[in-house]
């Protein structure tokens, strides 16, 4: 059964410089998912020690953290039906050159590092990810004008 869910998307150094910030947006918005909470910010070490936790202990983990802390990024929460899972297929798998086309990183990436987004990838990395960069009055609940076009009744009351 489909949920509403919640999903954290960074827009990430590279996509910045680029100025794909609009773009990515736009594509999120176009696909009928809800824009909860946005800010640009710089990354801390200490964001980007949880955030990537996983990767520690890895020989290109302060490659990766200078290239975070290269200049600020864009931090999105986007709500609807399966969110995760959607915004996943829109972002495209983790290395641009092999990324489905019509993907972000499909359309604009040739990298595996350098991969212009992140995307929560679970339900818990969501929660763990929404709470390292927003705190809870700079997620807004609200019901979109568009709604009740974007879902049939059975879906979002089943």
């Amino acid at each position: 059964m489909s949920k509403m869910e919640q999903t954290v998307v960074l827009i990430k150094p590279d996509a910045l410089q680029r100025g794909l910030t609009g773009e990515i947006i736009h594509r999120f918005d176009r696909k009928g998912l809800k824009l909860v909470g946005i800010k640009m910010l710089k990354l801390t070490d200490e964001i980007i020690n949880e955030w990537y936790a996983h990767h520690r202990d890895k020989s290109f983990f302060p490659t990766l953290r200078n290239f975070m802390e290269w200049t600020p990024i864009v931090a999105m929460v986007w709500e609807g039906l399966d969110a995760i899972s959607t915004v996943r297929k829109i972002v495209g798998t983790t290395k641009g050159r092999e990324a489905e086309a019509g993907s972000i990183r499909g359309d604009f990436g040739m990298s595996g590092s350098q991969n212009l987004i992140h995307a929560s990838d679970s339900p818990e990395a969501a929660e763990k990810e929404r709470k390292l960069i927003f705190s809870d009055d700079e997620i807004f609940d609200y019901v979109s004008a568009s709604e009740c076009l974007i879902y049939s009744r059975d879906e979002v009351e089943g």
